[in-house]
């Protein structure tokens, strides 16, 4: 996320830490799962992968040391990551290691999300209106407009599988999160986009799409918007908490988190109609959250990755 990009790492405690140092040590934030497969993604090029539900973490072979903002698995094998300079890994090999596919430094233009509907088609989005599409599975990229404004496109949002929230449906509808309120929505697998009513000013870093019409906004000082009709209108939840809300993910008991900074983690059981609002004792910031194979979540934020039970 744009805001977390600029934190500085709080170190764990040590009895906290899971088995990987760099786990506990890192600000990281974003991750993926695929299959039994888990990739984390975060500052200085730092890409942890674990395969036993995050028991233990190894860190990948990685061609960068900037900041990466956000991950994307398409299956156990390929994947992709992106960050500032415009940086764009993949991976072939479950994210082992990793190459760079496009970088434009002298842009100055950080990447904030990415995401592929198929193993060639694929969009990453970033500051200032910055968007860019492969066709060919990210071996070159075009950039392309969503709008004629330049605000910041903080988040791609598919439509998620309705058991687990972590893959896309053959749906062919998205959402962009962006900056002052702006949401967009493209119902032609994101080959034209339009600008939905927004419900407030503030800007959004994240959501889920739970399925077409179902969405769950988050933003900022507490902010969470629930539409079920496509974003044409909004509801907002009472969340205790003025915090900013980084993200959401459903679990595969079918509850959703919603996840932000001082340690906010929100769940809801009923398909994001209301939330409960709890904090990690010391109020570290939640960049994102991962549901896992065995009921549990893995958080993930400035003190690098966390499990916690359903």
């Amino acid at each position: 996320m744009l805001l977390l990009a600029i934190l500085t790492p709080a170190a764990a405690k040590a009895e906290e830490a899971v088995k990987a140092p760099l786990s506990a040590e890192s600000l990281l934030l974003d991750g993926a799962a695929a299959g039994a497969r888990l990739v984390v993604v975060g500052e200085r090029g730092h890409i942890l992968i674990s395969t036993n539900d995050g028991a233990s973490w190894t860190q990948a072979e990685v061609p960068t040391r900037v900041l990466l903002t956000a991950v994307h698995m398409h299956d156990e094998r390929t994947g992709w990551a992106v960050g500032h300079d415009a940086v764009i890994l993949r991976t072939v090999d479950g994210g082992e290691t990793w190459s760079v596919v496009h970088r434009a430094p002298e842009e100055e233009l950080p990447l904030l999300d990415v995401w592929f509907r198929d193993e060639r088609t694929g969009f990453a989005v970033g500051a200032y209106g910055y968007f860019l599409a492969t066709v060919d599975g990210g071996e070159t990229w075009t950039p392309r407009s969503v709008s004629e404004d330049d605000f910041h496109l903080n988040a791609l949002i598919p439509v998620a599988d309705g058991d687990t929230g972590t893959q896309p449906s053959a749906s062919r509808r998205l959402y962009i999160a962006a900056e002052a309120g702006v949401v967009y929505r493209s119902d032609d697998d994101g080959m034209t986009w339009r600008e939905l009513p927004s419900p407030y000013a503030g800007s959004w870093f994240g959501g889920i799409a739970l399925d077409e019409d179902q969405v769950l906004l988050t933003g900022l000082r507490g902010h969470l918007f629930r539409s079920g009709d496509g974003g044409e209108t909004w509801k907002q939840l009472a969340t205790d908490t003025q915090a900013l809300l980084t993200g959401a993910a459903r679990l595969p008991s079918g509850a959703i988190v919603v996840t932000g900074l001082e340690g906010s983690v929100l769940i809801s059981r009923d398909e994001g109609r209301s939330v409960s609002t709890a904090r990690l004792p010391l109020r570290e910031g939640i960049s994102a959250v991962l549901p896992l194979a065995d009921g549990g979540v893995l958080l993930i934020g400035e003190f690098g990755v966390r499990r916690l039970a359903d």
